[in-house]
C-alpha cells in the first residue's frame, strides 16, 4: 500500500451543474454561467466564502437537468474572478481546490445546494511511488513533444511538483480525453491509484499519436498509391468495425437491384464482378465513383420492362385519321404491323424510313405510331452527328465516359419496346473519330440488334423489340449498306386540296389555340387558304402555310386586344379571311403563276424538278443567235444537266431533216440556253427533253405550248428514259396550275402513286421518243424538208423571240 485514508470532512456548498467540461483540483478553468439557477447558485458563493461545487451533467443539452441526471463526483472550487456581461450572463474565472462526492442534494431559493464529502489520503514515499512518477512525468512528455496542442515550456513547469495528486490531476486535465474518460479520473480519489490509470491512458494516446504521425510521414514522404489506399481503407474498415456501422446496407440494396433487374446472364455476371469490386475500393477513390456510376447506368437500362402493346386495329386506324390527313400508304403499312403483331407472338422488330421533303408530317406520324400502339415515343436527332462514339458510347477507360445515345435513349424510354425515332438519318456525317452511320448498321439489322453491344456497357443489350423509324429528307447521302436495311417508304408534297383539308382540320385550329382568337372573332374561308397556298407559299408540306396562317392569328388577336382596351361595348366585328383581303395581313403577293402560264412562247419550254423541298417547275430558255456553232449553257447548271444540253443539240443535229432544218444550220449559229433562277445550283438528266424542246423552238420558230410541262431524260437518238420523283413533279405542276404533262412511257407503272384528284384533273403523255414529245409540246407540226432543199436559217434576236 503506498497511500492510507487520512481523513475526510463533510460540506455544505452550493452547486452547479456543468456542460462539456470537467474541472480538475489545481487546475484555473474560465467559463460562462447563464441559467437562471447557475447564476443564483453563484451570487450565494459570492455572498459567502466563494466557495461553489461543481459537477458535471450526463446531457450536455438538458437546460435544467435533475439532481440524477448529474454525476456524483465533483470539485470543490474558489471563485477568483467574475464579470457580469451586458447580455446578463456572468463569466467567472475558478482553480479547482479539492474533489467531493454528493451524499445529497436539496433545492434551496431556485438554485441546489449539496452537501459533499471530501476525503484525504496519505502517501507513502517510496522506491515504487518514483518509479511511478518517473513513468508518468517521462510519459506526458513524450505526449506534450507529439501532441500539437501544448506549449512544451508550460506543460514541463506545470509537473514539476512534489505533490502526487496535484501532478496526476495536472496531467490528466491536459489530455486530449472525453468527458467521460476525464470524469472516470475525477471519481479516482487515490492519488497512486489515479497516476496509475493516467499512465495506462498516456500509453494510448502516446500510441495514437504515433500512429498519426507515421501516417502523416507517409504522406509527406509521397508514399505510393496502393500502400495509401490500403491503408485508409483498413482505417476506415476498423473505424466502422468500432462503431458497429458500415456501407454493408448499401451493397445488399445494390445486390438486390441487380437480381431484381431480369439482366441476361452475362450482363448479370458482370454487374456482380463490379459490385465485389466497389465492395472492396475505397469509398471516396476516383475508381470507386467510375464502378459506381458503371452499375447505375446497368440498373437504370430497362432489361425487362414493356409497354404494354396495344394491338387494336379499328383504335390504331382512328388515332392515325385523327392526327394526319391522307398518308393512306403510311397508315396501311402501320396496321399491316400491327396485324402482324397479333399473329405472331414474338415478331422482329421492323426498322421503317420515311423519306420525304421537310414540313410533311414525318416526325408527327412517329409520335402518332407511338399513340396508336401504346408505346413510349423517344426521339434522336442525328443532324451533325459525325463521331461513332455518339452512337456506341466511349470505352470505360476514358474520364468522364458516357453510354451511347442508344443506350441514354433507352433509359430515358424506360421500356423495352419504344418507338425509337431517329431524326434527318441523311445529315449525318463522318470524320477522324469514326462514322456514326456505320455504327448504325447494327443497331438497324433485325439480324443483329437483338444482341447490341455499346462500348460503355461492354455486354449484349437486345435492341429487337424496338421499332425503330428513320427519317430523311433525301436518300442519296444515306450509305446504300444503311438503306438497304430499312423498309424506305416516300412521302411526297400534298396537293392543293389534301393542304386545305390538312388547314381546316388541324392548322387553324392549332394557331387558334396558340394564339388566342375564338372562332366567333376569327373566320377562314376556303377561298382564303387556298390564296395563302398558291401566292404566299410554295412548298411541298405545309410548315409554312401554318406560319403564315399563324401571322394572321397573331394581327387578328392584336386587333381583338385593342377592341378590348378601348371598353367599347360594342364587341370586335368578325375576321373572315377571303381572297380579297388576305394581302391586307401578310403583304404583297410572295408567289406568282409563271409567264409561260400565259402565252405559248418560241425558245420556251416548261420542264419539271425535283429538289429536297418537294417538286418545283422549272423553265428553259433557248435563244439562237450568228456564230460559229458554239452551244453556252447558263443558270449555274451541273455536269450532268450540260451533258444533257450536248446530248439533246447532238440529237438535233442528227435530225436536222426531219425537224424542217438544213443539214450545217449549225454552222453560222450559236445557241444559248438558259435556265432561269441562276443563283440556284440545278443538276441532273431529267431536263433533257425540256431543253431540247426550247432549242427546236428556237430554230423552228415554232412555240412551245405553255400548258405542258415535261421530264425526261434523253438519249443521242432521241429515246426518252425514265425518270425519278414522278410523284413530286406532277403535284408542283398541278399546284402551278400547268394540267398537261409530257412523261416517259417507262414511269407509267408509278401512276398508283400519283393522288387520284391529280390524275383526274391532268391530261398525262406518255412516250418514248423525243418525236412524240414534239408533237404534243410545239404549237404545230414541225415541217419536214426535201433531202436536197437547202434552207437558210436566220440568226433570231431577243426581240424577235418577244414578239413571237
Amino acid at each position: 500500500m503506498l497511500t492510507s485514508k487520512d481523513k475526510s470532512e463533510t460540506k455544505r456548498l452550493p452547486m452547479m451543474p456543468v456542460r462539456d467540461v470537467v474541472i480538475f483540483p489545481h487546475m484555473m478553468t474560465p467559463f460562462v454561467v447563464g441559467r437562471e439557477s447557475s447564476v443564483r447558485a453563484l451570487e450565494e458563493a459570492l455572498a459567502s466564502d466563494k466557495r461553489i461545487f461543481l459537477a458535471t451533467q450526463h446531457d450536455a443539452s438538458v437546460d435544467e437537468p435533475r439532481p440524477e441526471e448529474i454525476y456524483p463526483v465533483g470539485t470543490i472550487v474558489s471563485i477568483v474572478q467574475s464579470l457580469r456581461q451586458p447580455d446578463g450572463n456572468i463569466k467567472v474565472l475558478v482553480e479547482g481546490v479539492e474533489r467531493g462526492r454528493i451524499l445529497s442534494v436539496g433545492e434551496e431559493e431556485g438554485f441546489f445546494r449539496a452537501v459533499v464529502r471530501t476525503q484525504q489520503f496519505k502517501v507513502e514515499a517510496g522506491p515504487q511511488l518514483e518509479a511511478l512518477v518517473s513513468r508518468v512525468g517521462s510519459l506526458f512528455e513524450q505526449y506534450i513533444k507529439l501532441s500539437q496542442n501544448l506549449n512544451y515550456e508550460t506543460m514541463i513547469a506545470a509537473i514539476r511538483v512534489d505533490d502526487v495528486s496535484k501532478l496526476a490531476d495536472t496531467v490528466g486535465a491536459n489530455l486530449q480525453l472525453t468527458i467521460e474518460e476525464k470524469q472516470d479520473l475525477l471519481e479516482i480519489f487515490d492519488p497512486v491509484d489515479r497516476l496509475t490509470r493516467i499512465a495506462e491512458m498516456l500509453d494510448i494516446e502516446i500510441e495514437k499519436l504515433n500512429l498519426d504521425r507515421t501516417v502523416q510521414g507517409r504522406v509527406k514522404r509521397q508514399m505510393e498509391r496502393a500502400q495509401k489506399e490500403y491503408y485508409l481503407n483498413e482505417k476506415i474498415k476498423a473505424i466502422q468495425k468500432e462503431l458497429g456501422r458500415g456501407e454493408k446496407s448499401e451493397f445488399d440494396e445494390l445486390r438486390k437491384k441487380i437480381e431484381a433487374a431480369g439482366m441476361t446472364k452475362d450482363a448479370f455476371e458482370k454487374a456482380s464482378a463490379e459490385l465485389k469490386r466497389l465492395e472492396n475500393m475505397p469509398p471516396m477513390s476516383a475508381e470507386s465513383t467510375v464502378s459506381r456510376n458503371y452499375l447505375e447506368w446497368l440498373l437504370a437500362v430497362p432489361w425487362k420492362l414493356k409497354s404494354k402493346e396495344i394491338r387494336d386495329l379499328n383504335h390504331a386506324q382512328k388515332v392515325l385519321e385523327e392526327d394526319h390527313y391522307g398518308l393512306d400508304k403510311i397508315k396501311e403499312r402501320i396496321l399491316e404491323f400491327l396485324a402482324v403483331r397479333r399473329l405472331v407472338k414474338n415478331p422482329k422488330g421492323s426498322i421503317l424510313c420515311f423519306v420525304g421533303p421537310p414540313g410533311v408530317g414525318k416526325t408527327s406520324l412517329g409520335m402518332s405510331i407511338a399513340r396508336a400502339t401504346g408505346r413510349k415515343f423517344i426521339r434522336l436527332s442525328l443532324g451533325g452527328v459525325r463521331d461513332e462514339a455518339e452512337i456506341r458510347g466511349h470505352r470505360r477507360t476514358y474520364i468522364g465516359a458516357l453510354p451511347g445515345q442508344i443506350i441514354q435513349m433507352m433509359k430515358k424510354a424506360a421500356t423495352r419496346n419504344p418507338v425509337f425515332m431517329l431524326d434527318e438519318v441523311d445529315k449525318m456525317s463522318m470524320d477522324f473519330r469514326g462514322d456514326p452511320s456505320a455504327a448504325l448498321l447494327e443497331v438497324l439489322d433485325p439480324e443483329q440488334n437483338y444482341m447490341f453491344v455499346d462500348h460503355y456497357l461492354d455486354v449484349e443489350y437486345d435492341l429487337s423489340q424496338v421499332f425503330f423509324i428513320c427519317t430523311a429528307n433525301v436518300l442519296h447521302t444515306v450509305p446504300p449498306a444503311l438503306q438497304d436495311r430499312m423498309e424506305v417508304i416516300r412521302l411526297s408534297g400534298y396537293t392543293e386540296l389534301e393542304k386545305l383539308e390538312i388547314a381546316k382540320r388541324f392548322l387553324v385550329l392549332k394557331q387558334r389555340k396558340q394564339t388566342g382568337p375564338a372562332e366567333k372573332e376569327l373566320q377562314f374561308t376556303d377561298e382564303g387558304i387556298l390564296a395563302l397556298i398558291r401566292h404566299y407559299t410554295r412548298e411541298a408540306g405545309v410548315r409554312n402555310l401554318e406560319r403564315e396562317i399563324g401571322n394572321i392569328c397573331r394581327k387578328v388577336a392584336r386587333r381583338v386586344v385593342n377592341a378590348r382596351t378601348a371598353r367599347t361595348k360594342e364587341t370586335p366585328a368578325q375576321v373572315v379571311v377571303r381572297t380579297d383581303n388576305v394581302g391586307e395581313f401578310l403583304g404583297p403577293v410572295k408567289f406568282r403563276d409563271l409567264e409561260t402560264e400565259k402565252k405559248n412562247e418560241v425558245g420556251t419550254a416548261t420542264g419539271l424538278a425535283w429538289t429536297e423541298v418537294g417538286g418545283q417547275i422549272l423553265g428553259a430558255e433557248a435563244i439562237i443567235m450568228d456564230g460559229k456553232g458554239k452551244l453556252t449553257t447558263t443558270g449555274k447548271l451541273g455536269d450532268v444537266m450540260q451533258e444533257s444540253a450536248q446530248a439533246a443539240m447532238s440529237y438535233i443535229r442528227s435530225r436536222a431533216q426531219a425537224l424542217g432544218l438544213p443539214r450545217d444550220f449549225y454552222r453560222h449559229l450559236d445557241i444559248h440556253v438558259h435556265v432561269p433562277e441562276g443563283a440556284i445550283p440545278k443538276d441532273g438528266p431529267s431536263a433533257g427533253i425540256t431543253i431540247a424542246t426550247a432549242i427546236v423552238s428556237a430554230l423552228t420558230k415554232i412555240p412551245v405550248r405553255c400548258d405542258v410541262a415535261m421530264t425526261g431524260e434523253i438519249t443521242l437518238r432521241g429515246k426518252v428514259l425514265p425518270i425519278g420523283g414522278l410523284k413530286e413533279k406532277l403535284l408542283a405542276a398541278h399546284r402551278h396550275r400547268v394540267f398537261q404533262a409530257v412523261l416517259p412511257r417507262d414511269n407509267e407503272k408509278d401512276l398508283p402513286d400519283i393522288p387520284e384528284t391529280v390524275r383526274n384533273q391532268m391530261k398525262l403523255h406518255f412516250v418514248e421518243s423525243m418525236d412524240e414529245v414534239l408533237k404534243i409540246a410545239l404549237e404545230r407540226e414541225l415541217p419536214a424538208l426535201p433531202l436536197e432543199a437547202p434552207v437558210a436559217i436566220p440568226a433570231q434576236t431577243g426581240e424577235e423571240q418577244r414578239t413571237q
